[in-house]
């Protein structure tokens, strides 16, 4: 086979066939094939798209280009997981994972850092002192069969044609392409072997897909790529309109995510974290322990009100090193040197709480990178106490600014206020969530 060929091929809106996309990432991955005949296939997929088994192969392809684990035959039984599509403010990780561990089902994840102003995983469990998310591959699943629990960076060896790829879609403009973005995501989650994912597809100003239309077309066409590789997957097309909860930025949001382990935390956050668990059990359950997803909500939402996911985040910390009088007390996370009230410049109702706008002030912060190798802040951020159809008086707190540097602070603070609009008439409430997609 020939790289031109295949280009010529898809420029001329032809379907590519399996073996021609397995020629090709395959090389690519091993270098037999330079970044310029790369990008000019990307192109071509951008502009003329790809059929639904065009883009299975594309992934399958993606997802074999270096280690696939098998999880369910290292938990030693049904293996799921969850992923976002990252948002302001989205912690639902850190309290996802222990829940749905408190109710017996493991859970071994790989997540990301944060880039431009939407926050990773990662960082935020960095606010932990000591806690190590840099695992081999056999530490990683021994800490999964040891402790039923173990959260931890992607593997290098994990999906590296998709590394590849990603880079250098970011530098050819060829990031907003459906198949690629669809491809991009699940190749990492079936690489990552779990049987039952659950993805949490976000929608809005603060998301990747600005419209519904766009978020559900995505969704299905994740569903279809898990449902075609033999994976039970469920998709969830949740909002981001607002930030998710009341803090954004790096220790904040895991002192949040702590409180909602004790059984506290903000009420549309828990819901949140409720629905995505209880999706994920009743794929665990596999139709025998959690009959229906009612059932599996019932349970979620007993045993996060009863403190019990708060035992699993913090055997998850002491096995990866994590300082647990930080986690006991989260008052010892990292703390910003100023704190600045926002208040309301008018009475009426919340109007909009732009989760893009709040996402740009925490970055002006210091708590997001431009590059993936940039340092980042991690104790500073921007807590907001409410949401779009609350009643607010004028001169109330709405928002705090936490910032370690005043220059800083004053780049953020109009940013902030910018964000934040108000209505003398009732505002409706925005949803959190507005479809679910199965897969089967």
């Amino acid at each position: 086979m020939r790289a031109v060929d295949i280009i010529a091929k898809k420029r001329d809106g032809l379907s590519l066939t399996r073996e021609e996309i397995d020629w090709f990432v395959n090389a690519y991955t091993k270098g037999d094939i330079p970044d310029y005949q790369a990008a000019a296939l990307l192109m071509a997929i951008c502009i003329r798209g790809m059929t639904r088994e065009e883009t299975v192969h594309l992934t399958l392809a993606m997802a074999h280009s270096g280690d696939v684990l098998n999880l369910a035959a290292a938990l030693g039984g049904y293996a799921v997981d969850k992923h976002s599509s990252g948002g302001v403010g989205d912690k639902t990780t850190l309290v996802v994972l222990p829940l749905v561990a408190a109710c017996g089902v493991p859970v071994a994840k790989m997540s990301g850092r944060g880039l431009g102003y939407s926050g990773g995983t990662l960082d935020k469990l960095e606010a932990i002192a000591g806690f190590n998310v840099n695992l081999s591959r056999e530490q990683f699943l021994q800490l999964a069969r040891d402790t039923g629990l173990v959260l931890a960076g992607q593997s290098a060896d994990l999906a590296p044609a998709d590394g590849k790829l990603y880079a250098l879609r970011d530098v050819t403009a060829t990031v907003p392409s459906l198949p690629l973005i669809a491809s991009s995501i699940m190749s990492k989650k079936l690489a990552a072997g779990a049987s039952g994912i659950v993805l949490d597809v976000k929608v809005g100003e603060g998301a990747f897909m600005g419209d519904l239309e766009g978020a559900r077309l995505l969704a299905q066409t994740m569903v279809d790529i898990g449902v075609d590789a033999g994976r039970d997957v469920v998709a969830l097309i949740s909002d981001m309109n607002q930030p998710l909860g009341h803090a954004v930025g790096n220790s904040l949001e895991v002192k949040e995510a702590i409180e909602t382990l004790r059984g506290g935390g903000p009420p549309d956050l828990r819901e949140h974290c409720v629905e995505v668990a209880a999706h994920m059990l009743r794929l665990a359950g596999q139709g025998r322990r959690w009959s229906d997803l009612e059932d599996a909500r019932i349970e979620a939402s007993q045993r996060l009100g009863a403190g019990e996911g708060l035992a699993a985040f913090r055997r998850l910390a002491a096995a990866q090193g994590g300082d647990l009088s930080m986690v006991d007390d989260p008052d010892r996370l990292p703390r910003a040197r100023i704190v600045e009230a926002v208040t309301a410049d008018q009475s009426g109702y919340v109007a909009r709480v732009s989760a893009l706008g709040i996402g740009r002030a925490v970055f002006l912060l210091g708590a997001g990178r431009e590059r993936k190798d940039s340092p980042i802040d991690l104790a500073v951020g921007v807590t907001v106490r409410v949401k779009v159809g609350d009643v607010i008086e004028r001169g109330a707190a709405v928002a705090a600014i936490h910032a370690n540097d005043e220059a800083r602070l004053n780049e953020c603070r109009e940013t902030v206020a910018a964000s934040l609009a108000y209505s003398s008439q009732p505002v409706p409430p925005l949803p959190l969530f507005y479809d679910t997609i199965y897969g089967h």
